[in-house]
């Protein structure tokens, strides 16, 4: 073998890994750190990864070096288990010394690398099944593999038989997909392809002009489906590429796409829809999975460990990412807050719509729109509540929010959340559904589906819930502004009740399993301010008043952030009464701009202060309507982190209801801030404090101040207070250890020596 000197620097990567990504770069995770000057002769990187975090039997490693160290790197050995696996490396075009490490075994594998001057290192990987977990615990049973697709057609392969009952594949498979002259797609056939003139060309945005045929592999990671999707090669469509030498089809970045809902499905479904002009079309990598659609599979720590693994794939096959972006409506927002909180560097920019915050602070309020709605309904109280007065109460801009019947509405939903036999993708039909005669069969609640985080709360198995609403004071704030009046606040709180653990109403108010709410804290399933102001957010806030995705749940995202760090400059809100021009492509540019500026910025500066420094002039806080099109005056858009309610009011008495004009832009609240808590609505279970009739707006009689004492005779709700537990919490957890979770704490990094 030709034995060639390279000095091989660290700078570049260093460079790249400290510009976007909280500690991950351009592959997005805190990683392994690169080569420094005062690092050990010889030093051992996993890309796309941590080097404990690995799945699949292979990782790509790159052997680096300080700038003032010259090995001859032909003749470094490098040593899998003590295999001699030198062959795998080499240097790369784009002069890195770099090998795609195949055949790990499950659990800690060494790679030692030896140079010839004696200097040596040695690095851990610990390597995963394909199939999972890597973070996530315990995977849920009873799983359907539907990997074998009777009748394939062009967009729903075969994909052959499940090797195991994780359901994983011989080999990933492709199909093809090109852009007409008319702007649509087509399949394409590459046995039988269109003419070339019919095919529509695109330019990235890194200036290549390539034809635009788009190239899907469809594989199973994690137990589930996966599709990525991107520009095929110009000329050779069908073919891959490797890690080393990216082409100049691909832009080096990535898009994923995180699906709504909220349900608890055991079998397999097809991904998300990859074929996204905007992002396709402008050069980058698409990719979805079953796992990030909260349609099939409401986890959102398995839906973070499926793109950990699949961004690993992604880097071991067609090269390192530089930066990744998502979108997702509903259930895909909660999933893109939670990531950026709890796993940063996963996700550098993010475009959540319909813009829930998290799913437990939500489910708070799914719980008490049942609860309100059972009260109004059973009309047992003897009290007349108007439609305005019930707005009032929970917070909204009328009771159609909580009530329905607008088409989704909370209460309506409750059941799906906490009755153990309701449920849809197949849960609540399953054979083996948990019923009173069957305790033991599947239980169809978000808790259980999730009982790998937060575990049995008995001998009974069945999980721990969060779900407490000791000490509220349901429409505290309308009582104190003197919207309603005493007796109804007395009735409706004596009265309302809470669930039991079977999502059944009982007349005591429902308190959280011993542990559970500071469990929900301290795992991370309340996004904090913390995580959610480093990474890129432009916010689509459609003006929705008339349902459960109105769009105050935004200003919660903002107040979070603010609270935390003093400021919202990473948090752009676009509001739109209907649906202004190319709205899709604008704020995909603008974020896909953000990221750019931030990626070239090579200074000292912290992540978050990179990302303040280069927003664009023309990412800010604006809202559209037809007849004025883009504002940016916060003042007419109202996107202070403290929005007026303020709205014109059509009707009177009975009638009267909020009905903003064309003009005003009014958010309105949730059931838990209507009861005295802050902006920031993130509070699972609430710290009590005796009561005190000083605290009130308005007098009650001492049978009434009874009667208070009787309703909460532990205290009300001390919202000067954290909530219990509630505390930012250590990110980059692992639940393989049990429920709870715990930090993984520093990635893995090369060690001098041989490890011998």
């Amino acid at each position: 073998m030709k034995k060639t000197s390279y000095a091989l620097a660290g700078a570049a990567v260093a460079a790249l890994l400290a510009s976007c990504g909280g500690g991950g770069g351009g592959t997005s995770f805190p990683a392994n750190p690169p080569a420094t000057e005062n690092a050990p002769p010889v030093q051992l990187n996993v890309l796309g990864n941590r080097a404990d975090l690995v799945s699949g039997g292979q990782a790509l490693v790159e052997l680096t070096v300080p700038s003032t160290a010259t090995p001859v790197l032909g003749e470094v050995k490098m040593l899998l288990n003590g295999k001699d696996v030198t062959s795998s490396f080499a240097v790369r075009a784009n002069g890195r010394y770099m090998g795609l490490v195949e055949g790990l075994v499950a659990g800690d594998n060494k790679l030692v690398a030896q140079a010839p001057n004696g200097a040596s290192a040695l690095l851990v990987i610990r390597n995963h099944d394909k199939g999972g977990p890597i973070i996530s615990g315990a995977q849920v049973d009873q799983w359907v593999c539907t990997t074998k697709v009777a009748s394939p057609t062009a967009t729903n392969p075969d994909l052959g038989d499940p090797l195991d009952a994780k359901c994983n594949i011989a080999a990933p498979v492709y199909r093809y997909q090109y852009r007409t002259l008319t702007n649509s797609f087509a399949v394409y056939d590459p046995a039988n392809p269109p003419a070339a003139a019919a095919i529509a060309t695109t330019t990235t945005d890194e200036g290549k002009t390539v034809p635009y045929i788009v190239r899907i592999e469809r594989g199973v990671a994690n137990r589930g489906k996966y599709d990525i999707a991107y520009l095929a090669q110009p000329g050779e469509p069908t073919r891959g590429w490797t890690p080393y030498a990216r082409p100049e089809n691909w832009n080096g970045k990535l898009h994923w796409k995180f699906g709504s809902g909220c349900e608890y499905g055991r079998t397999q479904v097809n991904p998300g829809n990859v074929m996204d002009h905007v992002a396709l079309s402008r050069g980058f990598m698409v990719g979805s999975s079953e796992m990030t659609n909260y349609g099939s599979h409401c986890n959102d720590v398995t839906s973070a460990e499926t793109v950990i693994m699949l961004k690993e794939h992604i880097t071991e096959t067609y090269g390192e990412i530089r930066y990744t972006m998502a979108d997702g409506s509903s259930g895909g927002a909660h999933q893109q807050h939670l990531h950026a909180s709890n796993y940063p560097g996963l996700l550098q920019g993010i475009l959540p719509g319909d813009g829930w915050q998290d799913t437990w602070t939500t489910g708070r309020e799914f719980a008490d729109c049942g609860l309100l709605k059972r009260y109004y309904d059973a009309g047992a109280s003897g009290e007349t509540y108007t439609v305005m007065d019930r707005a009032h109460i929970a917070g909204h801009r009328y009771n159609q929010v909580c009530e329905g019947p607008a088409n989704t509405n909370m209460a309506s939903r409750t059941p799906f959340y906490m009755d153990p036999t309701v449920g849809a993708q197949g849960c609540g039909t399953h054979p083996n559904r948990w019923s009173p005669g069957n305790p033991t069969g599947i239980r169809c609640t978000l808790q259980d589906f999730n009982i790998a985080v937060f575990g049995p709360r008995d001998q009974t198995g069945y999980a721990k819930t969060p779900h407490d609403n000791v000490g509220i004071q349901y429409g505290l704030a309308a009582l104190n502004a003197g919207r309603i009046t005493v007796e109804q606040f007395l009735k409706l709180n004596e009265m309302i009740g809470g669930y039991d653990i079977n999502g059944q109403w009982q007349a005591s108010r429902m308190a959280a399993d011993a542990g559970a709410a500071e469990l929900t804290h301290s795992s991370g399933r309340v996004p904090h301010g913390k995580g959610l102001g480093e990474v890129a957010i432009i916010a689509d806030v459609s003006f929705n008043i008339i349902e459960e995705h109105y769009d105050f749940r935004t200003w919660v995202i903002r107040n979070r952030i603010l609270a935390h760090w003093g400021d919202y400059g990473n948090h752009v809100m676009l509001r739109r009464k209907g649906n202004p021009p190319d709205f899709t492509a604008m704020r995909f540019d603008m974020l896909n701009k953000w990221l750019t500026a931030v990626e070239a910025d090579k200074s000292s500066k912290t992540l978050r202060a990179k990302i303040l420094a280069n927003k664009p002039a023309d990412v800010v806080d604006q809202c559209w309507r037809a007849a004025a099109g883009w504002v940016t005056d916060p003042n007419v858009c109202n996107t202070g982190a403290n929005p007026s309610m303020t709205s014109t009011v059509v009707g009177t008495g009975a009638t009267a209801l909020y009905t903003p004009t064309d003009e005003e832009w009014p958010v309105w609240r949730d059931t838990r801030v209507a009861a005295g808590e802050d902006l920031t609505s993130d509070i699972m279970k609430c710290q009590l404090k005796p009561l005190n009739r000083l605290e009130y707006n308005v007098a009650f009689t001492t049978a009434q101040w009874t009667r208070m004492q009787a309703v909460f005779p532990q205290g009300a709700c001390d919202y000067s207070k954290p909530g219990v537990g509630e505390a930012a919490p250590e990110q980059w957890q692992s639940f393989m250890g049990g429920p709870g979770g715990k930090p993984l704490g520093a990635a893995p990094v090369s060690q001098p020596g041989s490890g011998a």
